[in-house]
């Protein structure tokens, strides 16, 4: 797994950041299947699937919840199906 630094314009291994929104986007997908099949997931598991790479970490978090996920809060650090 490549890693992206988010501070400043710099990035680890030498990606862009559309390197980095690329490899977030993947994560996504085969994440969005895991955490409707489970029914949650937590953030500190989440952070282990994304190596800890901050950046993807966080666009991750962005693009489940545009996808009609509820990412939770700092109460409740888990994402989770958005109920209708």
């Amino acid at each position: 797994m490549k890693y992206c630094d988010g501070r400043g314009t710099s990035y680890k291994n030498g990606n862009s950041f559309d390197d980095c929104k690329k490899i977030a986007e993947k994560i996504n997908t085969r994440l969005k299947i895991t955490i409707s099949d489970n029914g949650s997931m937590l953030w500190k598991q989440l952070s282990e699937e994304v190596d800890h790479d901050e950046l993807v970490y966080k666009l991750v978090l962005k693009y489940l919840r545009r996808d009609g996920f509820d990412i939770g809060n700092i109460k409740n650090p888990q994402i989770t199906v958005k109920s209708n």
